[in-house]
């Protein structure tokens, strides 16, 4: 084999190896996907069957890697309001941080799975327990709240990127 071919073979299998190194870039965070204001509306369900349509927004702030975010989410119905906040981190798929609503004066710790374009999330805390689920595709975003031993036993929120 000539001097030529052995350093292009060389380079070749220098270069395979460098595809194959554990060193690769890592997925970007579900989270990036979230950034920016956002509002829409839905559904509450209440306990005794009864159902209002709420209007909401929301503002996530995500730091430039996805490893951290803070929401600001307010909805209003006939007779329901909540103003949340949470601070989040991410760290290789899983979620956890804090969340704060202020009209009930609630709070507790969030945590979870995100994967892909959903999260998956339980949000625990003295007066308030729920499972949480949502997804961001583009500019659509659905959102569902599941409350525990609440007069409130579901939240059904489509919001859209503006």
């Amino acid at each position: 084999m000539s001097r030529s071919n052995i350093a292009k073979t060389s380079l070749v299998l220098l270069s395979l190896g460098a595809l194959a190194s554990p060193l690769q870039a890592a997925p970007a965070s579900p989270l990036l996907a979230m950034a920016g204001s956002w509002s829409g509306g839905g559904t509450l369900t209440t306990s005794d069957g009864m159902q209002e349509q709420l209007r909401c927004r929301a503002k996530y702030d995500v730091d430039g890697t996805g490893a951290e975010l803070r929401l600001s989410l307010k909805c209003a119905s006939a007779s329901y309001n909540f103003d949340l906040t949470s601070d989040v981190e991410y760290r290789g798929g899983a979620i956890s941080g804090a969340w704060t609503e202020a009209s009930r004066n609630a709070s507790g710790t969030i945590s979870g799975r995100a994967t892909g374009d959903r999260v998956e999330a339980a949000a625990r805390g003295n007066n308030f327990s729920a499972d949480l689920s949502l997804t961001t595709r583009g500019g659509k975003q659905s959102v569902s709240i599941r409350p525990q031993q609440s007069n409130v036993t579901a939240v059904s929120l489509a919001l859209a990127r503006h």
